[in-house]
């Protein structure tokens, strides 16, 4: 069988344990069954088989390459992944990158059928050496240039994680020039070289609990985060709902009227950008120094046009 064949009987598995946890062996071999003929149809020659003797091959291969593990529940007599939250967003990312990847590589001309957003390169061609660097403690070398500044800056840093905001991926690292914690944009840095000398990370730093309560890639340093209240029209309120503002967000009112949700985060300037973004859609409940920043912004853009 061809490498392509393997791999597409991995992903009907994962992709069927995703969508219908629990599900037995038949289950398993109906939703491959049905599959197959458009598997098939993309790729005359490919050939698949499924069996309970290879399904039991395919799930310590799909441990193997994709890190899911796939565990038998007596008590729901089904198949299921146990992989934990974390793990399960990773691999969701994964499998949506290879799914557009699969789909254009299968389709001959997609372009009177598929528009893509126009942005520049995300700087993920530094994916695997940064990741090197972070896991074996390495500084590295490289330079910089900021979105407010003309000029290039050469800079040494140890890295402590890879993080990822609106469609942009930073390297979280220690700057050695003034000794503090900041993100750096992959797509404005350049020239990278990993050293040879290592570094101690900090023992303090989570990143997950280090950006829990923030929106964006600012982590401030005030005492605690805020509480906030907004209330969003009908319409918008739909979106909000569907795609939560942030982890944090929970419903307090729902009704014809509006939608309010609570948030507990630190006011940064992402947050504050995100709120105006959403023009008078939104209106700000709580706190009061959210509630005078806002309005405070909002005058000073409507000055603009008088």
């Amino acid at each position: 069988m061809s490498k392509k064949g393997y791999i597409s009987r991995y992903l009907i598995i994962i992709k069927k344990l995703k969508v219908k946890p629990y599900s037995s062996f038949d289950e398993l071999q109906n939703s491959f069954d049905y599959q197959l003929d458009y598997l098939k149809d993309k790729e005359d020659n490919l050939s698949v088989g499924f069996s309970k003797r290879t399904f039991q091959r395919d799930i310590s291969e799909i441990r193997n390459l994709f890190g899911i593990d796939i565990e038998y529940s007596a008590n729901n007599k089904g198949y299921f992944i146990s992989n934990n939250e974390m793990e399960n967003m990773n691999f969701q990312r994964m499998m949506e990158a290879f799914d557009l990847f699969n789909m254009l590589n299968s389709t001959k001309d997609s372009t009177p059928f598929i528009h893509f957003e126009k942005r520049k390169p995300q700087g993920t061609e530094n994916f695997n050496g940064l990741l090197h660097a972070i896991q074996n403690k390495f500084q590295i070398r490289f330079t910089y240039q900021k979105f407010d500044d003309d000029e290039i800056s050469h800079r040494i840093a140890e890295p402590y994680a890879l993080k990822e905001f609106k469609n942009r991926w930073y390297v979280m690292a220690k700057d050695l020039k003034d000794q503090g914690i900041k993100s750096f944009s992959l797509d404005r840095l350049t020239k990278m070289e990993i050293t040879k000398k290592t570094f101690l990370a900090p023992f303090d730093f989570d990143i997950e609990e280090s950006f829990r309560y923030c929106f964006g890639i600012i982590s401030p340093n005030a005492d605690k985060p805020e509480n906030i209240l907004l209330s969003f029209d009908v319409n918008q309120g739909k979106y909000i709902k569907t795609l939560p503002l942030h982890e944090t967000q929970q419903i307090i009112l729902d009704n014809e009227n509006e939608l309010q949700i609570q948030l507990k985060l630190f006011i940064t300037y992402d947050f504050l950008m995100e709120l105006l973004s959403h023009g008078d859609r939104v209106k700000v409940l709580k706190p009061k120094v959210l509630v005078d920043k806002i309005r405070e912004m909002h005058l000073g853009a409507a000055q603009k046009y008088l």
